[in-house]
């Protein structure tokens, strides 16, 4: 057996549990305004990570429309907070 960190040790037990798509969710909720900026944040809901699709609500018209044609900056942007491939699509409904 190698010797791990206990950050690697937790990387891996999160990976081969399965938990780590869940954790990224709720880490992705939590800190959602730092990652999307207070304007964002305040007009969207419901955020949820299905494999490495991230779907996004909201009700405000223009807002949907800035995220639609925004897609890969937000999911390269989430991607880089992470500093791993969390999300490759993001959907807006």
């Amino acid at each position: 057996m190698g010797s791990y960190s206990i950050g690697e040790a937790i990387n891996l037990l999160m990976q081969k549990s399965g938990w780590k798509p869940k954790v990224n969710e709720l880490r992705l909720r939590q800190e959602w305004e730092a990652i999307a900026g207070k304007t964002i944040s305040k007009y969207t809901r419901n955020l949820y990570l299905s494999g490495t699709t991230l779907t996004i609500y909201t009700d405000v018209a223009p807002l949907k429309q800035e995220l639609l044609l925004g897609k890969e900056q937000l999911a390269a942007r989430i991607n880089e907070y992470f500093e791993e491939r969390v999300v490759e699509d993001i959907v807006i409904k």
